[in-house]
């Protein structure tokens, strides 16, 4: 916070401020005469009618009454990572997209739309990197039209957490009545790390290049098989591990320095057995050897086992991206 000559809080933001990263300090009524402060850090998104709106690195929206500010200031993006490696918000998304490639894409300004047949909501979503080059409700008007003609359902897939992230974007979507419904961190590692894991059962793990039945089966998320058979094989090296019995299954993509891991599914009834992590040990062992030193991965906010195990394997969180979709889409 900042502080007077004279010691007291300052308010040292205004309205603007809003689209930068800011901390503030506000009162929370008295507890036994004393006043009570909570601090918020995050993006101011808007300031109006007395009402700031700051959107955390989570994508959480918080409300704070101007008159309740007690201090306040503008911060520095959040500080680098001291582990993994260095990249930007925009290198990660367009690897990320790369290995998730949509079976039709259609450029709207520097926005991508993606579709898949509904084939998950990260091929059947827009990609909003940049500027759609038409006003932000014209460009939602044509994105709700393009995916009405496709019966699909408009979503919007935006970032927040990290320098260069879309919390602005985040904030006029909310304001439009857009509901934020999946969220994911992406998570960031060193494949040497994984590859170098213990996991006894890594040597019986089976790499192709194309999923078959079985694969697709574990996976569990295929209403129509040749459409996520066609999607899956896209990318710039794609491989498809297994153990034996389809007990446990996964997906990697080599695009130059990155790694990227998706698909991690084990049978229920062989969890904690370690079959996840000897998957993704075979597949970095493999990235390794196509000359991949940087690894990546998304993982659902609310899936605490994967989260576990990624933390485990030196994963962390580079940014949080969220899943919008339109009202009545």
């Amino acid at each position: 916070m900042e502080f007077t000559a004279g010691g007291l809080l300052e308010v040292r933001i205004t309205p603007a401020d809003v689209g930068k990263r800011v901390s503030v300090r506000r009162t929370e009524g008295d507890v036994g005469g004393s006043p009570q402060f909570t601090d918020t850090i995050g993006v101011l998104t808007s300031w109006e009618q007395g009402v700031l709106l700051i959107t955390r690195k989570s994508g959480e929206s918080v409300r704070i009454a101007e008159s309740a500010l007690v201090a306040g200031k503008v911060v520095p993006p959040a500080p680098a990572r001291r582990r993994g490696p260095a990249t930007s918000f925009e290198e990660l998304s367009r690897v990320a997209a790369r290995s998730w490639q949509p079976l039709e894409s259609e450029p709207l300004g520097e926005w991508t739309l993606r579709a898949a047949a509904g084939f998950t909501r990260r091929a059947n979503s827009v990609l909003p990197l940049g500027d759609p080059g038409m006003p932000l409700d014209d460009a939602l008007a044509r994105v709700t039209s393009w995916y009405a003609e496709r019966d699909l359902p408009a979503y919007v897939q935006a970032a927040t957490g990290a320098a260069g992230t879309q919390e602005l974007l985040c904030a006029e979507l909310e304001r439009r009545g857009w509901v934020s419904e999946v969220s994911a961190e992406v998570r960031i590692g060193a494949p040497a790390q994984v590859a170098d894991v213990e996991a006894p059962e890594a040597g019986s793990v089976r790499l192709t290049r194309v999923p078959d039945e079985e694969w697709l089966g574990r996976y569990g998320k295929v209403s129509d098989p040749e459409v996520a058979r066609r999607m899956l094989v896209e990318g710039p090296s794609v491989w498809f591990a297994a153990l034996p019995g389809g007990r446990a299954i996964g997906r990697l993509v080599v695009d130059g320095r990155w790694a990227g891991f998706a698909a991690v599914t084990v049978d229920p009834e062989h969890r904690r057995e370690g079959l996840a992590t000897a998957v993704m040990a075979a597949l970095a062992r493999r990235a390794l050897e196509e000359g991949a030193s940087a690894a990546w991965l998304q993982v659902e906010t609310d899936n605490e086992g994967a989260r576990a195990l990624y933390d485990g394997l030196g994963f962390g969180t580079h940014h949080t991206y969220h899943h919008y979709r339109a009202a009545g889409s």
